[in-house]
């Protein structure tokens, strides 16, 4: 994966003001000011006798002083993001008072992090976020200045690479409390990666997941955060040498399973892995490893960033047939890749979860279901988001189509801003009356219970889709369902870390 880099706008309301006035003055300061200059420059070389020597300096100095004001004025309101990298934080200029004069500092100088909360229900939370310096200066971000998606990611990297920093408790408790809230779900996770089944029937096993610090292949791979945990599988940040912050993916078979379902489920395990290694497709988050340690099983993923298909419609609404179409379309094409492997990868859990958006539009697919069916296999349970789960699937006979199943209920959770109604024929236009006929066919189509009902395979379902988005891509500017504009530039959300799960 790329190292995360980050630009977070500050959005200060005094820097605003600033750009906006100076903007207005610019032909003052940056034309005005400087053809009086080269002007009363000229006269004086050519009739150097008519303007005495100190009102000439003295004219020359102010001339000078207010154009140069004017360009450092412009900087510092221009400048109002904050830079985070691996190396460390760059700030605004207007920060340097309180940073002593040095606006890029490095990770291990940061001493402290802390909250400062006025108001903290809800995914707009407002209040401060100060940091402390060894080498002396502070600062504060003002948190209602930020995205939800900056905020996760400035408090991810505090959390990766601060590794000096001390973190306030009510700093933790706040960051746990925001990732939850803003992706409406109760427990820290990133995905829905296991059925409520799988926790309620192995509550007791002895399964505890690993913990921060915790090393894995001899070192070069250790344990950043846990991310998600439930049953018998697991997620994590992680940090290895070679490519930097990845996702782990772990899954134990339980102690309790007999020696046939161990077996079958290490070979399902296995031959996944080795395929999903295989993969490379830009939609699809890379699978780089698959590896056991200490008795348990591994899947190491790109850590992905932007902003899940959930999240989203969360934060924005039910979205346009228009700008559903298009991102089915590109869904489709990846169901089509996987499932023309030899042989055909079925996915298993595609749900609005999996899925991110990038601030380029693309679509990413960032999770597979090989940990998740090797636990299945092994506990004879689900695993998946009930609602997005086919007939077939249920019974443990996944197929390519169990696939498109899924595809048809995330497009009904696109449109509608709902998860559908488990094993039920969707129908978007009976939440949704201006959904078009012939969309609400294609979901409903998709969505049927008998598998010969659907389309055929993949590749017949990404021209359906392809077509429809054809007939109503003039609608990409249309008015959401929330008076927002559904323009092609506008659709994409800031961008924001996500796991991989």
């Amino acid at each position: 994966m790329a190292e995360l880099e980050l630009t977070i706008p500050l959005k200060s309301t005094p820097c605003k003001v600033g750009m906006t006035v100076m903007t207005v003055l610019m032909p003052l300061w940056a034309i005005g000011v400087p053809f009086c200059l080269g002007l009363f420059t000229s006269q004086v070389l050519q009739k150097p006798e008519q303007v005495p020597a100190l009102i000439a300096i003295a004219i020359f100095s102010v001339l000078i002083l207010i154009s140069a004001l004017g360009v450092i004025l412009a900087a510092v309101f221009e400048d109002d993001v904050v830079l985070v990298s691996k190396e460390g934080l760059a700030f605004p200029l207007r920060m340097l008072g309180k940073l002593r004069m040095r606006r890029a500092r490095h990770w291990p100088d940061l001493c402290a992090a802390t909250v400062q909360l006025s108001e903290s229900s809800g995914a707009n939370p407002k209040g401060f976020i100060n940091l402390f310096f060894h080498s002396g200066g502070a600062t504060s971000i003002k948190i209602d200045k930020l995205s939800s998606t900056d905020l996760e990611q400035l408090l991810l990297a505090i959390e990766i690479w601060g590794a000096n920093c001390q973190r306030a408790p009510e700093l933790i408790q706040f960051q746990n409390q925001f990732q939850n809230e803003t992706r409406g779900i109760e427990s820290l996770s990133y995905t829905q990666m296991w059925e409520e089944e799988l926790s309620r029937r192995f509550a007791s096993t002895s399964f505890v997941p690993l913990e921060p610090g915790h090393e894995l292949k001899g070192g070069q791979l250790k344990v950043t955060r846990q991310l998600a945990f439930g049953g018998l599988s697991a997620i994590y940040l992680a940090q290895e040498r070679q490519r930097g912050i990845v996702v782990l993916k772990e899954a134990v078979i339980p102690a309790n399973a007999d020696e046939a379902a161990r077996s079958k489920a290490l070979e399902l395990f296995e031959r996944e892995a080795h395929l999903l290694v295989k993969l490379d497709h830009p939609q699809i988050a890379k699978v780089h490893d698959h590896f056991q340690d200490g008795g348990r099983n591994y899947l190491l993923l790109d850590y992905i960033r932007g902003q899940d298909l959930r999240q989203m419609v969360k934060q924005n609404g039910a979205q346009s047939q228009a700008k559903v179409l298009q991102w089915g379309a590109q869904i489709a094409e990846i169901m089509e890749y996987l499932h023309a492997q030899s042989p055909p990868i079925i996915h298993r859990d595609l749900t609005p979860d999996n899925l991110v958006l990038g601030n380029d539009g693309k679509v990413v697919l960032i999770d597979f279901g090989a940990a998740n069916e090797f636990v299945g296999t092994a506990t004879g349970t689900l695993v998946g988001k009930q609602a997005y789960i086919a007939p077939e699937q249920l019974r443990g006979k996944a197929s390519t189509k169990s696939d498109i199943y899924a595809f048809g209920g995330t497009l009904y959770f696109l449109l509608t801003g709902s998860d559908p109604e488990a094993l039920s024929a969707s129908h978007p236009k009976q939440i949704r009356p201006e959904v078009g006929e012939d969309v609400d066919q294609l979901v409903s189509s998709c969505t049927e219970l008998e598998e010969s009902q659907r389309p055929k395979n993949a590749a017949e379902l990404r021209k359906l889709v392809d077509g429809l988005f054809e007939k109503y891509n003039d609608s990409l500017a249309e008015v959401d369902s929330n008076g927002h504009s559904q323009s092609a530039a506008s659709e994409v959300p800031p961008e924001l870390p996500k796991a991989v799960s």
